[in-house]
């Protein structure tokens, strides 16, 4: 009888049921996930918990696999040498192989007042404590949305169709991926719902207090409720471990997602750092990448070489309102062109990736393996940062064991 492999996955978003989820191929393999919540977070609908057309979570009974045992615990150290993490109640797990799939969360700020008065949205838990806080301030109070990228254009927009009086701080450009003519259909639709949108460089946060927002240019905005969307961060697990990390956090791992400290690890999602060039954080870069760490440790445990990250991209789709939406075409290598799908039918068309993110999960739960899309082909312009990355320092960013 083949020895049993077991294999333990650090986080349960989109990269690590993904990646639990494929494990299951093989009936030789027992797949232990980690999770600290007890049920599935749609995170890409937190901005609908915060306005309270979604719950935003799902059960596991409907995305993981039955075979798949769920351990509601937080990892607190990961022993490489002895194989095995360490968890929050006191107990251990051991393992064959591990899945780093920790994700991301919301970045220190660094903005004086920010962690005290702002209300950041990147974690279930941040906006379930932000809901009641509008619950209770009046209609006509002033919120104030920092950052502009998809989570805070969208979250501007669900509350200002609610009738809330809304001001969008970019800090920056609005939708920093959009292209312009994405950029000024989205600029028009937030004007259509009273969003002020402030830009540019003056725009920059420089303070929070209770009651207001500071900007770099001198401007005081009154604001009684200010979200903070500007940035995300990933946690120090791996680096509280003593593996290789990015300057952000991210496990460095080769691109066959395997860490270039340890052949038994392996990453995915927000918090995978392959090559030192990491993928877009984003659901688009999650699920592909979680079933590429699932088939590298499948390939290993068949004695086969893996195969290297061949990521392609699509587009960025963002909500804006229930009843609008736009659908940002961008090429395979991830920059934005031209093309895109606005109005009703790009909150259709977003409203169709979301459901159809469950139905890929629940899908591979079924029956695991029948994922492909990591296998698109794409990327070109990854491969020529890595050729850049190479004659600069040339290193084995391929290896296998």
């Amino acid at each position: 009888m083949a020895e049993n492999t077991d294999v333990v996955v650090i986080g349960g978003g989109y990269a690590g049921v993904m990646a639990a989820n494929r494990l299951t191929q093989r009936d030789d393999v027992t797949v232990t996930l980690i999770n600290p919540r007890p049920a599935f977070v749609h995170r890409v609908r937190l901005h609908q918990l915060v306005g309270g057309t979604d719950a935003a979570v799902v059960d596991y009974r409907e995305v993981l696999a039955e075979g798949v045992r769920l351990v509601v615990d937080s990892v607190t150290r990961i022993d490489a040498t002895g194989r095995g993490v360490e968890l929050a109640s006191g107990g251990a797990v051991g393992y064959d192989y591990l899945v780093y799939a920790v994700g991301s969360g919301t970045a220190d700020p660094q903005v004086p007042g920010a962690a005290e008065f702002a209300y950041p949205i990147a974690t279930l838990e941040e906006a379930e404590r932000l809901r009641p806080v509008l619950d209770s301030a009046p209609a006509t109070a002033a919120v104030t949305v920092v950052g502009a990228g998809p989570a805070g254009i969208e979250t501007a927009a669900e509350l200002a169709e609610q009738g809330r009086t809304v001001t969008l701080v970019c800090g920056g450009v609005l939708g920093p991926y959009l292209h312009s003519r994405g950029r000024r259909s989205v600029a028009r639709r937030l004007a259509a719902l009273g969003v002020t949108v402030l830009d540019g460089s003056g725009a920059k946060v420089t303070a929070v207090t209770r009651d207001a927002v500071r900007l770099a240019d001198g401007r005081e905005l009154p604001s009684a409720v200010t979200v903070w969307t500007a940035g995300f961060g990933v946690p120090d697990l791996a680096a509280r471990s003593g593996l290789s990390t990015d300057a952000l956090g991210r496990l460095l791992t080769d691109e066959t997602l395997t860490s270039v400290d340890d052949d038994r690890i392996v990453a995915a999602g927000d918090s995978a750092a392959p090559s030192g060039l990491p993928l877009r954080m984003s659901c688009q870069a999650a699920m592909p990448l979680g079933a590429r760490a699932a088939d590298t440790v499948l390939s290993r445990l068949a004695q086969e070489r893996p195969e290297t990250l061949n990521q392609a991209f699509g587009a960025q789709c963002i909500s804006l309102g229930r009843d609008t939406g736009i659908f940002q075409f961008g090429n395979r290598s991830d920059v934005a062109v031209w093309f895109h799908i606005d109005g009703r039918l790009g909150a259709k068309m977003k409203e169709g990736v979301c459901k159809g993110i469950v139905k890929h999960l629940a899908d591979e739960a079924h029956e695991p393996g029948g994922y492909r899309l990591h296998r698109v082909k794409g990327g070109a312009g990854r491969q020529k940062a890595l050729e850049a990355l190479r004659a600069e320092a040339p290193v084995d960013v391929e290896r296998v064991s």
